[in-house]
């Protein structure tokens, strides 16, 4: 994509992850269905934080994470996202920029904690399997508004990529639709993520919307959540899915992952890890890998090595940061 300043710009939630381990036994005295993804007030965010004892502060978001994969894999790219004025805002705009993101999205003030809310936190409760529950307070990152969308950027960008967390309020997902416009309209690539089970439930018709609208190039998908959205085994979702959508990506948990290109179908095993300790991320990371192939016209079988071999580093610790070098651990994978 040699006419292009960034190769992928993408548009999120400018979350800090907040991660503790805990046992199961805690998940259920707190009423937390394990493996779940929950949004949070405030009240409640702060209860939750004081119970989890020890934790580890990252700076997080699905797009953000995917994005930071993505450069270390040596991509140019570009994020858009809503921080507060505050601590957390400075310390998350550092913790992406650090890796070669841009990130220039005016921070939204925070003075007076009654009435602007403070930069977004997930409280990330990690089992003893490594499956992770997470709770979210959205803060500032549900106020993003459209005109905070860097057009030139998108239209200087070969593909937008678009997390489902962020489409449930209604400030970033205007944001995000008028993105969209700009993107096509400079004929751009647009990849989507539905991201989790509750953002199908809940915004299900509108993702099927954009689909059939024809505005979706790439779509990266759980088998779950694939079946949630056609009504059907994840088998069957796929097909009908490959259907409408030039790309699917469908990630399958412990059986690897498989991409539909009209007709062409490609699959990846899980990559070998010693051992799991936080699934945090694995997704994001996932595509951030396969992008990284798309981006430099890889085959799909390549495209799925890198998702899996980013996926299986991120899950390998705490955290949805790659702490490994991930150019030379795809090097190693692709020989």
């Amino acid at each position: 994509m040699s006419d292009t300043q960034f190769d992928v710009i993408a548009i999120g939630n400018a979350i800090v992850d907040v991660i503790a381990p805990v046992t199961d036994d805690f998940l259920e005295a707190e009423d937390l269905p394990k493996g779940t993804m929950r949004l949070i007030d405030a009240e409640r965010s702060v209860d939750l934080y004081g119970k989890m004892g020890q934790t580890k502060e990252i700076s997080g978001g699905a797009a953000a994470n995917t994005l930071a994969g993505a450069t270390m894999l040596g991509l140019k790219t570009a994020f858009i996202g809503q921080v507060a004025d505050d601590q957390l805002g400075e310390i998350y705009r550092h913790d992406l920029t650090s890796v070669g993101v841009s990130f220039d999205t005016p921070a939204r003030p925070y003075s007076d904690k009654e009435s602007e809310p403070p930069t977004g936190r997930c409280l990330v409760l990690v089992a003893p399997d490594g499956e992770r529950t997470m709770n979210t307070s959205l803060g500032a990152s549900q106020f993003l508004p459209a005109s905070a969308i860097d057009e030139d950027a998108i239209r200087a960008s070969g593909v937008l990529f678009l997390e489902g967390y962020l489409w449930d309020p209604e400030e970033p997902r205007a944001a995000m639709r008028r993105a969209i416009q700009v993107a096509r309209d400079a004929g751009r690539k647009v990849a989507f993520a539905t991201c989790a089970d509750f953002c199908v439930h809940m915004h299900g018709k509108d993702f099927r919307a954009l689909i059939d609208d024809g505005l979706i190039d790439i779509l990266f998908v759980n088998e779950e959540e694939a079946g949630i959205l056609e009504g059907s085994d994840p088998d069957a979702a796929l097909e009908s899915l490959a259907k409408d959508v030039p790309l699917v990506v469908m990630t399958r948990g412990g059986d690897g992952a498989v991409a539909a290109r009209g007709d062409e179908r490609a699959t990846v095993k899980p990559e070998p890890v010693e051992q799991v300790k936080d699934l945090t991320g694995a997704g994001d990371l996932f595509a951030a890998g396969f992008l990284s192939g798309y981006c430099r016209d890889a085959s799909l079988e390549e495209c799925l090595v890198r998702g899996a071999v980013a996926a299986g580093e991120v899950i390998s610790h705490w955290g949805a940061r790659p702490e490994a070098d991930l150019r030379a651990l795809v090097a190693k994978r692709l020989g």
